[in-house]
């Protein structure tokens, strides 16, 4: 079925690009600088080159056999990606230096990316997304001004593909263990006489998921119409998709670890006949669709602006079966069984749904000279969010329940603008400084119920921030030196609100960021190392915990820091023989870090207890920041010969904590993975532009390893003695896959 629907898509639209006729004389050059302008004024230029990574459309493909994105960008210094299916095309995320993707800001051709109230991106809805990128620019640290959120340990900023002078169509399939398949169609007309040019793609992506039970079922699409002019063009694009994925969401144990890793427990309850089972529609279901409009124009060699319209559309839910849920928790009354006792829970199946629409509009002049590049711009962005849930099946009630009974609602509008100037200026040979101030606005406002504990949410907060930036540069003969300085401010999000303890009000948090680094490049060699000092007010900080969503959950903490080296080289061996590599060496710390831990014997009749909702104040001093290891490398062989290449990649990280606490209980233990992909290309033929045949091997020495999970803590029998020896810890993990194989074809016509 998946391919009879990929050929009804794809033959009209080969038909129309073999058909497509171009005009000569169009200016390739002149329609890529336009393109170009789109995302200029989000990239830092050449003032710090050793934390930027761009990756090209041939490097995001060599490894994609339908993971998500972030497992494109593992050639990143300081880049940690995980998944909880355990292959990467489920549900994905990624850290950079420690710090987690909710507070890394991605914007798709300048639009913001990131959901405006959770500040995270769910690649899952995007499967393929690759596929449509000309370009993934990584930006380690603060970085220049952009669109959306600041940048509290990257920017991400992509640029979707550029129109061809050539049609052609690409088809493309993956196949390999745990059922594991990726088709994709992709076509362009190219450049047609009269300026416009279109492009399209489909892409259905389907796993079974390394874990039981983690399928997911998906598929993106990318279209694009655009209008080249000699010095002005128009583009009108839409891509976005949608998936089903069972969930995989809640970790196992050390000990299912040691016996059943692949053991998933979503969904999990027990049947009318004591034996256990697992609801089958334990899933996650949501589409989303991104519209972008963008003009570009040329004034003349200095001058160039680019304006875009957005907006996107979010719509899905998730179902759960919930064993023995407490019918306070849904807004129901108990009530009386046939024996006169009281029954306060059952099992129930809930659905808790949300639908939002964001939208806005950027800017951004654009001056360029021999000596000064500048841009002056802006966006102003508004979203809007409804959230509610509802119980559909109660497993032992007595009383009848409307159908579709809705038990929360609230609703999140979070509007914000922001403006810029920034700008960087050669003084003198060589010599770069560059200088960059942005302005935000964000006005966040909450209401309704919480689904959690049914009480009223009302948030209403404004923020101001000033984020200013500077630095100088030299570059001479292959050497580089650069010096940088920067302050961001960053609000919270939705789940900091919403899953607040007791004792915890979120704030606003701060970073100082420091950046100094060295580089030089030879023709067959380079070699280079960045320092940074990440100095943060009120971080917040990853706890271990996470909400039934499987969200993490974080806190604010006054004093904390990052601070550390990244190394990198790469050395041309042989004329077809390249390494690459690269070891970042850090520290994590919080100062004076103190929580609140859960007193299992708490007494609850005590008034200070009771306000305390039962916790007790810990504190333990300086301690690791959570999920940040100390250590990460990286390791890349390729070997290029007549058609032939292969790649060898290695990545390492270190051993991390769970939780602030640092105790050896709540640790995730060091990993180290090897992928090999070997791709042959036949030679061109009349019939075909490009035939390229590949294998990929993941995890290539079977590495039983987990790279993520989570730790709650506790206290029981302590008699009022809070100290380490007696805190209890409940870890859990999630395990990924061993060896997995992967082969496939790609032909371009």
């Amino acid at each position: 079925m998946q391919k009879k629907l990929l050929a009804v898509i794809a033959l009209p639209l080969m038909a129309s690009a073999l058909w497509a006729q171009k005009e000569a004389t169009d200016s390739i050059s002149m329609k890529g600088e336009l393109e170009e302008i789109i995302v200029s004024s989000t990239r830092l230029g050449n003032q710090t080159p050793l934390t930027t990574k761009t990756f090209t459309p041939e490097e995001l493909q060599k490894q994609n056999t339908g993971v998500n994105l972030p497992y494109l960008l593992t050639t990143t210094p300081s880049l940690v990606v995980t998944s909880d299916d355990g292959l990467g095309v489920g549900y994905t995320y990624f850290r950079v230096r420690g710090t987690d993707q909710n507070r890394i800001n991605m914007t798709v051709n300048g639009i913001p990316l990131n959901d405006a109230e959770s500040q995270t991106v769910f690649w899952v809805n995007m499967t393929d997304l690759a596929s449509s990128m000309n370009s993934v620019h990584v930006q380690r640290g603060v970085g220049t001004s952009t669109n959306g959120a600041a940048a509290f340990g990257a920017s991400v900023n992509m640029q979707t593909e550029k129109a061809t002078l050539e049609p052609f169509a690409t088809l493309t399939f993956n196949g390999g263990m745990y059922n594991t398949f990726r088709e994709s169609a992709k076509v362009s007309t190219g450049l047609l006489k009269n300026g416009f040019a279109f492009d399209a793609r489909f892409s259905k992506v389907n796993s079974d998921g390394y874990l039981e039970r983690a399928a997911s079922d998906l598929y993106s699409y990318y279209a694009s119409g655009a209008w080249y002019g000699t010095n002005t063009m128009v583009k009108l694009m839409t891509f976005g998709g949608a998936e089903k994925t069972y969930m995989a969401w809640d970790g196992i144990s050390a000990e299912q670890l040691a016996t059943n890793r692949r053991y998933n427990p979503a969904g999990h309850y027990i049947d009318d006949n004591g034996n256990d089972a697992f609801y089958n529609n334990q899933t996650d279901n949501y589409a989303q669709q991104h519209v972008q409009l963008h003009l570009s124009h040329l004034f003349n060699a200095q001058w160039n602006i680019n304006g875009a319209l957005h907006y996107t559309h979010g719509k899905g839910y998730y179902e759960q079966y919930k064993a023995s849920a407490k019918f306070k928790s849904y807004g129901l009354p108990n009530f009386t069984d046939t024996l006169g006792n009281t029954v306060k829970k059952s099992d129930i199946v809930r659905q808790k749904q949300l639908q939002n629409d964001f939208f806005g509009g950027v800017v951004a002049l654009n001056y360029t000279s021999k000596k000064v590049n500048a841009s002056l711009g802006g966006a102003v962005n508004n979203y809007m969010g409804d959230h509610f849930g509802n119980v559909l099946w109660v497993r032992t009630y007595d009383q009848s329940i409307p159908k579709d009974y809705e038990y929360y609602r609230n609703h999140g509008n979070k509007f914000e603008a922001n403006t810029y100037l920034k700008a960087d200026w050669e003084i003198m040979e060589g010599f770069k400084i560059f200088g960059d101030i942005q302005y935000r606005y964000v006005n966040y406002q909450l209401n309704g119920i919480n689904d959690e504990d049914l009480d009223s949410i009302p948030v209403h907060e404004t923020f101001h921030f000033l984020n200013p930036k500077a630095g100088i540069s030299y570059t001479k003969n292959g050497h580089n030196a650069y010096v940088n300085f920067a302050i961001a401010n960053r609000e919270p999000n939705r789940k900091n609100y919403t899953e607040a303890g007791p004792n915890d009000v979120p704030q606003a948090e701060r970073l100082y960021d420091y950046e100094a680094g060295y580089n030089f490049s030879h023709r067959r060699f380079s070699v280079g190392a960045n320092l940074y000092l990440m100095d943060y007010d009120n971080q917040l900080v990853l706890t271990g915990k996470y909400s039934d969503t499987g969200a993490y959950l974080t806190k604010n903490v006054k004093d904390s820091y990052r601070a550390g080296i990244e190394l990198m080289g790469g050395v041309q061996i042989l004329d077809w023989l390249r390494w690459d590599g690269n070891l970042t060496l850090s520290q994590n710390k919080i100062l004076n870090y103190s929580d609140w831990v859960d007193d299992w014997d708490a007494d609850w009749s005590d008034p200070v207890v009771n306000q305390n909702s039962g916790q007790v104040q810990v504190n333990y001093g300086t301690t690791d920041i959570s999920f940040s290891p100390n250590i990460t490398a990286g390791s890349s062989f390729q070997v290029d010969i007549k058609g032939f290449n292969a790649t060898l990649q290695t990545n390492y990280v270190g051993e991390q904590f769970l939780d602030n606490t640092n105790n050896d209980a709540a640790k995730l233990d060091d990993y180290c993975v090897t992928n090999l992909r070997l791709a042959y290309t036949l030679p061109h033929k009349k019939v075909w532009k490009d035939v390229t045949f590949s294998v990929q091997m993941n995890n290539l020495f079977n590495t039983m390893y987990a790279s993520n999970g989570g730790s709650y803590s506790y206290f029981t029998g302590a008699n009022g003695d809070y100290s380490a020896a007696n805190q209890k810890y409940t870890p859990w993990y999630y395990a990924q896959a061993g060896l997995n194989v992967h082969a496939g074809v790609s032909v371009t016509f």
